[in-house]
């Protein structure tokens, strides 16, 4: 992923990718926080985790009508916008003491970062030439791998020194300097002019995309469940006290598989995206037969991490390819899907949880995974067809 000899503008791809950190940092850090959360709000740890759940329905609802409502919007002062959202939504979670008005908070969050998702591979495809729009989508999408590898592990730990609050309110900080970087650093393209003539109907009827959205529900089902409850999963196996060390460790062989992803994606998508499945399916059946041994839940996580890494890329790489003129409405379509998947993986991992205890969220991965790669292994032409 040599930028500057391949022609990919770094800096603006940076500015893309920065957002996307923002995004996952502001969704995922609850996972991380849950026991300070739930002790502050005075909610149950199962409550808390519907702090993931409520930022995932506004992406949900928000995606596909803001896209279409939007598409004729020149893209900088748009992303503009949805970046600021995140510094009021932001500063209300660090000041709340309502659990409603922190829900709320959260729910509106979302929203901003369902417009984030669906203009970033749209963005990004826009700065390469044809030939390297995989690899300029990859460059975007490593927000991703970084949030996980060190915005929430640091945000974690840093939580447990200053307090979640605090963190929240310096996420809002970075949101006010994030917005200026996109003012100067980011060119501007115009609008769809035809947005409004492709329907939605005629979208979702391209083939291969409904293959896609299909794999990717399942796939960011599967992760949802299982990272959303990290903290759980760790204390069954003894390592409660080291949930940042787990997280760290998830992050970290991410941006391994993202960089795979983002060198190779152009040539071998297919072949890339049954191995992040096969991947994937490997760690959850390991976290479901020796979800008590440390050492092998750690190598399970390490494999799980390098599987998701270069999800995003993947799947967004796919759906742009499909959809040609169409990929915003595409790419609301993955981001409706994928937040469809957090939030369905926050309240299904709450009640295995309360029903059967830790042990029992890998197997839903397990099935879920299964019928991923027998989906894109059917799949030989159209959405996965290299």
């Amino acid at each position: 992923m040599e930028g500057p000899r391949a022609g990919l503008p770094l800096w603006s791809l940076s500015a893309l990718a920065t957002a996307g950190f923002l995004t996952i940092l502001t969704e995922a850090l609850p996972a991380g926080l849950l026991p300070e959360i739930s002790a502050d709000l005075a909610v149950s740890q199962a409550m808390a985790g519907q702090l993931v759940t409520a930022y995932a329905l506004g992406s949900l609802v928000a995606a596909i009508p803001l896209t279409a409502a939007t598409g004729t919007w020149r893209r900088r002062p748009l992303l503009m916008l949805a970046v600021g959202g995140f510094l009021v939504t932001n500063a209300v979670t660090a000041l709340s003491h309502s659990y409603v008005l922190t829900l709320a908070a959260r729910l509106a969050s979302g929203v901003f970062a369902g417009l984030v998702w669906a203009l970033l591979a749209g963005y990004a495809g826009r700065m390469a030439p044809e030939h390297l729009r995989g690899r300029a989508i990859a460059v975007a999408m490593v927000g991703t791998p970084l949030a996980l590898a060190i915005g929430i592990p640091a945000g974690t730990l840093l939580g447990s020194v200053i307090g979640w609050r605090a963190v929240f309110m310096i996420m809002s900080g970075l949101s006010l300097l994030l917005v200026g970087w996109v003012a100067w650093g980011v060119p501007d393209f115009p609008g769809q002019a035809d947005a409004r003539g492709k329907t939605l109907k005629q979208v979702i009827a391209l083939p291969g995309l409904k293959t896609i959205l299909a794999v990717t529900l399942a796939f960011v089902l599967a992760h949802n469940v299982l990272y959303t409850y990290i903290a759980p999963l760790l204390q069954r196996a003894g390592l409660g006290d080291r949930v940042d060390a787990g997280l760290l460790l998830f992050g970290v062989v991410a941006l391994g598989g993202i960089w795979v992803v983002g060198a190779q994606v152009d040539r071998r998508l297919r072949g890339l995206t049954l191995a992040s499945i096969g991947l994937f399916l490997a760690a959850a059946l390991a976290l479901g037969v020796f979800g008590a041994k440390p050492w092998l839940v750690l190598a399970a996580i390490a494999v799980w991490g390098a599987a998701f890494g270069g999800a995003a890329t993947l799947f967004q790489t796919a759906s742009a390819r499909v959809a040609g003129e169409a990929t915003d409405v595409a790419q609301s379509m993955i981001v409706t899907v994928w937040n469809l998947a957090i939030a369905c993986g926050g309240v299904i991992g709450g009640l295995i949880l309360r029903e059967q205890g830790p042990e029992g969220l890998p197997w839903s991965g397990v099935v879920l995974l299964a019928a991923a790669w027998v989906l894109v292994k059917s799949d030989r032409r159209a959405g996965f067809g290299d």
